[in-house]
């Protein structure tokens, strides 16, 4: 791939765009808990790399792995800033009906959902990105015991609530 200036380059990013998509989309839903927080999540990442993408052609040899790694860190970040509780001075208006959820009704996808932000975090890294305790760690920053703990309590709860046995233990 040419990873040129110009129009090369705008090229090049909507083609990675267009055959990373789905799959980015897809990661976001199973880091945030549901398609609407995911899409904005994929769309503020998105603007990011598109703004530096000839520097990230030339410097990283995988923009999908670059992408979700940003994913995970604007995640992080995003529920790290909104953990205090904002009051509103008025209620909003009613919002639109919701589409609908294809994993509404999958027990596992409820029960992910009902999982704090860390806990999801830390299982989607370790299950989907197949990642390993250090490099958890890493990208969420924080201590491997950290990272050992949440998984634990992840799964104690998923455990609970779908009544079986999860992770092959």
């Amino acid at each position: 791939m040419d990873w040129g200036s110009g129009a090369t380059a705008v090229e090049d990013f909507a083609d990675f765009v267009r055959q990373a998509l789905p799959g980015l989309l897809r990661y976001g839903h199973m880091l945030t808990g549901n398609p609407h927080d995911a899409a904005d999540l994929v769309q503020t990442v998105l603007e990011r790399l598109g703004a530096r993408w000839s520097s990230i052609g030339r410097k990283t040899g995988d923009p999908v792995a670059y992408a979700r790694k940003a994913m995970v860190n604007a995640h992080v970040s995003r529920w790290r800033r909104t953990r205090k509780e904002s009051l509103l001075a008025e209620m909003p208006d009613a919002p639109a009906p919701p589409r609908d959820d294809p994993f509404e009704n999958e027990p596992l996808w409820e029960a992910l959902r009902g999982l704090p932000p860390r806990q999801r975090a830390v299982l989607v890294l370790r299950y989907y990105e197949e990642k390993s305790e250090a490099e958890i760690a890493a990208v969420l920053g924080v201590s491997r015991g950290t990272v050992k703990s949440q998984a634990s309590k992840a799964m104690t709860t998923l455990r609970g609530r779908l009544g079986t046995s999860v992770g092959g233990v």
